[in-house]
């Protein structure tokens, strides 16, 4: 028995390492001219219930020259034996090192995990920054939401992908196989990459600050690379890979069924998410497609139960059918549908039901704000009304509980926003009374997370509230969200804050974050190890203040950190949508009605009108 198999036995959890899952692909190493690290700076029961994984893996190890095995965060139990004993991070498929690899590429999904970023360079031995890494250390790469504002990892990372993998994974291998055969040195090697439209190399743009630390301007050092770095998107969404072979997990994980994606992107607007945009243009799937996908993977896996996901499942424009070939296919093979995203409406309830006759989950609906002036000001295009006849039309369809979600911190916020949140809450256990759920199982649970401004949103110009007025309006809603049947949760304030400082950071970040790693922050999106006090000693050592960053009220005109990254969606819209909220004026969703605008379509920009003049701009 070696070291690490004697290690496994000691740590909690020892599948998260082990590897030799179904349907891994083990390749040989000698094979190939690329060796990908896919790295998911979280748990292993987070990062394989990650769709992208699974595309990627799937896409790369289906080219003959390359190859992808994957490394997850290890548990801080698992790290302190790794350290003890002078392991670095390796791989699950073949156990070898991450730093022996050309390429380790890591997704980033959330700010509260590049702690363990930095923590997984470190174990794998290979230097934290980007120009410290000479030799043949690999290229240190990152995609994923949070790569939309990359600045404050900047420092840590060689390049980003801008927008959608599978759509540039192909031309990024080529390129870096061609910078090979040239013998091309590592700085020209990365130019190289830079020529691919949607790759992102920070190192070849400078950022200039004015006096008062706002940004003045990023702008490239080199002539070869674009001022801005347009995002890439999956055009032909039914011709684009999708693995009906994915790892099956050995253990237990956080969404342990097979994810059949339907659609991308979703138009509905609502102006503090910034998936929505991101995301955009909507693509649906064909039926016959999804129908050959699911059929592959329900062959493949073992799994009993189908999750048709997207940002907004209940969107796709042939759900019902869809869902019906899909029970008459595999329902009687005990195979169940589930919807993890509803609109809040009684169609969807109805559709919940038929999809779940074989096992029945929980409903969530995200009414968002507890009233309608500010479900305007997000965009949310829902009434209490909608909320009302859901929630009915649950509670008689057979559901005794329904979670509830809202965010407290929403621009424009008032009391009465919060009072309209309990009065929601009371008359949701009303409704289930009426229907006759049985007092001891009716249960309404409502969720409340703290508003962040993110990047590319219609809000990223607003201040997150501050952490005090945070927690006064959770204690308020704590105190009044009690009685039968009523469950209150919500989320770490300080999280929130910090999650905020990141989404809306710059460069001099990445001097905190460093100090923060330091320090021994890791896993700060897991309550048990988050630690605000190290982050705030971080600060002080880096001479930065966050509150700068999270509170800060930007100016219509102001540089953003992430100005020169381009989603396809034009800041000149996203002001006008800041400028309609600001006013109470909602947004048509353009599937639905006339184009508004965005700048993704081709050929068309925003009307004079749309700032508020005709009918059809303001709904």
């Amino acid at each position: 028995m070696d070291i690490l198999d004697r290690i496994l036995l000691e740590v909690q959890k020892p599948a998260r390492y082990a590897g030799g899952e179904w349907n891994a692909v083990c390749k040989d190493w000698d094979g190939v001219k690329v060796r990908i690290a896919f790295a998911f700076p979280d748990v292993y029961e987070v990062g394989m219930s990650h769709l992208g994984l699974q595309i990627l893996y799937g896409l790369v190890n289906s080219r003959p020259d390359s190859l992808m095995e994957r490394v997850f965060a290890p548990w801080p139990d698992m790290e302190e034996k790794m350290r003890e004993n002078k392991i670095p991070l390796f791989t699950l498929e073949s156990r070898r090192l991450v730093r022996d690899f050309d390429l380790v590429a890591f997704t980033l999904q959330y700010e509260m995990t590049f702690s363990n970023v930095l923590n997984m360079l470190d174990l794998a031995g290979i230097p934290l920054r980007a120009g410290q890494r000479a030799g043949n250390y690999p290229l240190v790469i990152a995609g994923g939401p949070c790569a939309f504002n990359p600045e404050p990892l900047a420092d840590f990372f060689d390049l980003f992908v801008i927008g959608e993998g599978e759509e540039v994974i192909g031309e990024l291998l080529d390129a870096y196989q061609a910078g090979h055969r040239r013998g091309l040195a590592r700085e020209e090697l990365l130019l190289a990459l830079a020529r691919v439209p949607g790759i992102y190399v920070p190192s070849f743009y400078r950022v200039d600050y004015n006096e008062d630390g706002t940004i003045r301007e990023v702008a490239p050092v080199r002539q070869e690379v674009p001022e801005r770095v347009v995002k890439r998107v999956v055009r032909d969404f039914d011709r684009a890979f999708f693995p009906v072979r994915p790892v099956v997990p050995s253990m237990g994980v956080v969404h342990d069924r097979i994810m059949l994606e339907v659609l991308r992107g979703c138009t509905r607007g609502c102006r503090f998410c910034q998936a929505g945009t991101i995301y955009r243009p909507v693509r649906e799937k064909k039926t016959e497609t999804l129908l050959k996908q699911a059929a592959g993977l329900v062959g493949h896996t073992g799994y009993g139960e189908i999750s048709l996901t997207s940002l907004s499942t209940g969107d796709y424009s042939r759900i019902c059918p869809l869902v019906t070939e899909l029970l008459g296919q595999h329902g009687r093979r005990g195979v169940n549908i589930s919807l993890p995203s509803l609109r809040v409406d009684s169609f969807s309830v109805k559709l919940a039901e038929e999809v779940q006759k074989v096992r029945r989950s929980g409903l969530t609906f995200a009414p968002e704000a507890g009233t309608q002036r500010l479900r305007d000001i997000i965009n949310k295009g829902i009434t209490e009304e909608d909320l009302m006849e859901a929630v009915t039309a649950a509670f008689l369809a057979g559901w005794p509980a329904v979670k509830l979600y809202f965010m407290i911190g929403l621009p424009g916020e008032t009391m009465e926003d919060l009072d309209g949140i309990i009065r929601l809450a009371r008359e949701t256990l009303a409704r289930g009374r009426s229907a006759g759920v049985p007092p001891g199982r009716l249960r309404a649970t409502v969720s409340a997370s703290s508003f962040v401004p993110k990047a590319h949103t219609a809000f990223q110009w607003e201040p997150q509230s501050t952490l005090t007025e945070l927690k006064e309006k959770q204690a308020y809603l704590a105190g009044r969200l009690r009685g039968r049947g009523l469950v209150f949760n919500w989320h770490d304030v300080a999280a929130s804050f910090l999650e905020a400082v990141f989404a809306r950071g710059d460069r001099r970040l990445g001097s905190a974050l460093e100090y923060a790693f330091r320090l021994g922050c890791r896993f700060d999106g897991w309550t048990e190890f988050f630690s605000f006090e190290r982050w705030l000693e971080a600060f002080r050592r880096a001479g930065l203040d966050p509150s700068w960053y999270a509170y800060r009220r930007y100016e219509c005109d102001d540089v953003f950190p992430w100005d020169h990254i381009d989603t396809g969606v034009s800041k000149q819209f996203l002001a006008l949508e800041h400028k309609r909220a600001m006013k109470g004026g909602t947004t048509a969703d353009c599937r639905l009605g006339a184009c508004m605008g965005c700048g993704l379509c081709p050929g068309l920009a925003v009307e004079p009108e749309f700032a508020g003049g005709n009918g059809n701009a303001i709904v």
